[in-house]
């Protein structure tokens, strides 16, 4: 069986050598004093329930597609009414048909209408120029999926991130990828229920790793929440937040979707 997250990283390594360049730590740290730190943890500690990530992509490799012709900032304006704590942005074009322009234009929609909730860029992110770009768009956050990068290249990522004031998400599906992502101590960690390389998804993952998550980090257990039994079975296994897509972006009624999530 192919390795799905193999194949994808080998395309964004492709690309990243075509239109990479280095950069420099003062075009990064010129964002730091823009937004202040710690926009997405922040926000992920306020509920008294479930703290809800919320989604926007039109497809992925295992749904297929799921809102093809999505608007990013309709979604963001049902995301915003009905109570998300924050806005996962997928940038990925190939395999989910997201664009940077996506998260750049939820970022103005909501700068416009001074609503302050935090975005994640959310792509297979490998180099600083990345980073940058997601500064740039008015990200608050970065995903950073451990399997995927080495451990070299995950502490660049997070000193990027660092000088540009973004939080970052650290992605992992095994406790071997736990050990790596705890080592870097991260404040906000996510547990992947889906095995990217073959995209099968079993919310056992999130029982079996986050119960061993330290109790001052975040715990985010994302993919296969369908609903407020999957969210219950997180919170459960200690998780304080959710990152769902799928099951929102087919929900008719988005903002009780959300409140079910959050109080399950």
């Amino acid at each position: 069986m192919e390795d799905r997250l193999a194949a994808i990283m080998a395309r964004k390594r492709a690309e990243l050598e075509e239109r990479g360049r280095p950069v420099r730590e003062e075009e990064l740290a010129r964002f730091a004093g823009l937004r202040p730190a710690g926009r997405l943890e922040a926000a992920l500690r306020a509920p008294e329930g479930l703290a809800v990530i919320a989604e926007i992509k039109r497809k992925s490799p295992s749904a297929g597609v799921i809102a093809g012709g999505l608007d990013a900032v309709e979604q963001a304006r049902l995301y915003l009414n009905g109570g998300a704590q924050a806005l996962s942005i997928l940038t990925e074009e190939e395999d989910f048909g997201g664009h940077i322009r996506d998260l750049t234009d939820t970022v103005d929609f909501l700068r416009d209408h001074q609503r302050e909730i935090p975005c994640l860029r959310k792509d297979f992110l490998v180099h600083p120029l990345e980073v940058l770009e997601a500064a740039e768009a008015g990200a608050a956050a970065i995903l950073l999926i451990v399997r995927a990068l080495s451990v070299g290249e995950l502490q660049r990522m997070r000193e990027a991130a660092d000088l540009a004031g973004l939080d970052c998400l650290y992605e992992v599906h095994s406790e071997a990828e736990l050990e790596i992502a705890l080592a870097l101590e991260p404040r906000i960690l996510g547990v992947n229920n889906r095995d990217l390389a073959t995209f099968t998804v079993d919310l056992a993952t999130t029982e079996q790793l986050v119960p061993q998550i330290p109790d001052h980090m975040i715990a985010v257990s994302e993919s296969g929440i369908l609903g407020p039994a999957e969210a219950a079975r997180a919170r459960e296994a200690g998780a304080s937040a959710l990152l769902v897509g799928e099951s929102l972006l087919r929900s008719e009624d988005v903002g009780a979707a959300l409140r079910a999530l959050q109080e399950a």
